[in-house]
């Protein structure tokens, strides 16, 4: 399994405009092979920025490499800029390889 996350620091009072464009969105995640859970959460606030971070779940991280080169992924992501505003930095990416689990299991697709 593989965890893809993208953390995100939003300008305080930009909290409900950034959680609207999350859920608005096409992602076109459904029906890609190896794609498992999409989870967008909330993090510490602090003065200057709130934390959010996107959580997506991978079969393996061949799955994940394989969707940032589609055609899905392009789509996801055409209008990503539209937003800029809200956005105080880049997104920061980390990828993580999964080597413990517990506690039950999605079905693998």
């Amino acid at each position: 399994m593989f965890i893809a996350m993208n953390r995100f620091k939003i300008a305080p009072g930009s909290e409900a405009d950034f959680e609207q464009v999350w859920a608005t969105r096409e992602t076109h995640l459904a029906g890609v092979p190896g794609f498992r859970a999409f989870h967008l959460a909330r993090g510490p606030e602090r003065e200057d920025q709130v934390l959010y971070a996107t959580h997506t779940v991978w079969d393996c991280e061949a799955a994940f490499q394989a969707w940032t080169t589609s055609e899905a992924f392009r789509k996801a992501h055409r209008n990503a800029g539209d937003n800029r505003s809200l956005y105080l930095d880049r997104p920061e990416f980390e990828g993580f390889t999964v080597v413990l689990s517990s506690g039950p299991q999605p079905a693998m697709a």
